[in-house]
């Protein structure tokens, strides 16, 4: 190896296309072993505040318990002798990658960014930064819908049921609706990243409104805990906001790509504006060259 290839590092090397497919496969190894450490240590803190969030998870519950007296108070049923160890761990680990998502993600974004322009790891970085609070902003959503929602799904057994709720099941069933409501606050992400990979423009974007608030309305249908249609519209609500904020952004990428290239919203079968007027006078006519007695003999000055 030459010594100027030995000074450049694996990002430079990686960026110019001289690392062999070996070698991008070690640094993938790499890579995935760094993630795989700092998820550990995050869910190794996780491990000690498991029993926290619990008890944070279990609130709804047991708010609605003791509001209507329930038998045995905020107690939850346990069916094997393990469920309480495996859901701590369940918590810890998803713990450890909420912690450890500054380490892995830079680790997957240290592997992808050289095969990226400069203008695509500005973009990247935006999504990144945008991503984490819609995501959480979806879960915190998520989580008051279910602390709604329990009221009635656990209200419809009346007095004459003895109420015991599976641990296990319960957090499965209050974590899922939170995954799902985070996942649906990411469209705007995907219509915007959809409009600067050129994909869609705003136009058409906008144009499909109508089966566009028909799918967030199916998709808060299906995602949405009670049948009542108070949630599922609250969440439908703020899909279409987010759709219609995304459109705007994509209008204005448009509107800055039209002005920096006039034929950038042109198809490749649109014939292009032309100029009907000239932007130069008119020449005057050539006059032909005069004949001077040979076939081979024309006096071109005249």
């Amino acid at each position: 190896m030459s010594p100027a290839k030995r000074r450049q590092t694996n990002f430079q090397r990686a960026a110019d296309g001289s690392m062999t497919l070996i070698e991008h496969i070690y640094e993938l190894r790499k890579r995935l072993f760094r993630a795989c450490l700092g998820i550990v240590a995050g869910a190794i803190a996780g491990y000690f505040v498991a029993n926290r969030l619990i008890t944070f998870i279990e609130r709804p519950y047991c708010d609605f318990a003791q509001a209507h007296r329930v038998t045995g108070g905020c107690t939850f049923n346990l069916t094997a002798p393990l469920d309480s160890f495996m859901l701590t761990l369940k918590i810890a680990l998803y713990v450890g990658l909420v912690i450890g998502a500054p380490v892995w993600l830079y680790q997957l974004w240290a592997f992808i960014a050289p095969g990226l322009h400069r203008r695509e790891r500005r973009y990247t970085y935006a999504f990144a930064a945008t991503a984490a609070p819609l995501f959480a902003i979806g879960m915190v959503l998520g989580f008051v819908l279910v602390s709604r929602s329990l009221k009635w799904f656990l209200g419809m057994g009346g007095g004459q049921v003895t109420l015991t709720v599976n641990l296990t099941g319960y957090f499965d069933f209050v974590t899922s609706v939170m995954l799902l409501f985070g996942a649906g606050f990411e469209l705007p992400l995907v219509v915007v990243m959809l409009n600067l990979a050129g994909l869609v423009s705003a136009k058409r974007l906008f144009g499909w409104w109508r089966i566009a608030v028909f799918l967030m309305f199916f998709f808060a249908a299906i995602v949405t805990p009670t049948p009542d249609p108070f949630n599922m519209t609250i969440l439908a609500s703020c899909m279409a906001v987010l759709y219609f904020a995304a459109v705007g952004v994509a209008y204005l990428n448009d509107r800055r790509r039209a002005q920096a290239n006039p034929y950038a919203n042109l198809s490749d079968d649109e014939v292009s504006p032309l100029d009907d007027v000239p932007s130069h006078a008119p020449t005057s006519p050539v006059d032909a060259p005069q004949w001077r007695g040979g076939p081979d003999h024309y006096d071109e000055s005249t």
